[in-house]
């Protein structure tokens, strides 16, 4: 896929927990590891706007495009 997700890094420089995570964003942590995984196919600009909010970043620190291999 393309579209990489960033979340462990940036939870990582704020020595966040994803449970915590996921209760300031107002996410399941099942949610938040199927993003941080890659498996979403779509992310609301509503939960990608709270994201940044809490992580107090850009969405370009949260999402990376990857070109494919072919």
């Amino acid at each position: 896929m393309p579209i990489v997700v960033r979340i462990d890094v940036q939870l990582a420089k704020r020595k966040m927990g994803v449970g915590e995570f996921a209760e300031k964003v107002g996410l399941t942590p099942a949610n938040v590891a199927v993003l941080k995984n890659g498996r979403a196919k779509a992310v609301r600009f509503s939960t990608l706007e709270a994201m940044c909010r809490v992580l107090e970043c850009q969405p370009g620190d949260l999402l990376e495009f990857v070109e494919d291999e072919q």
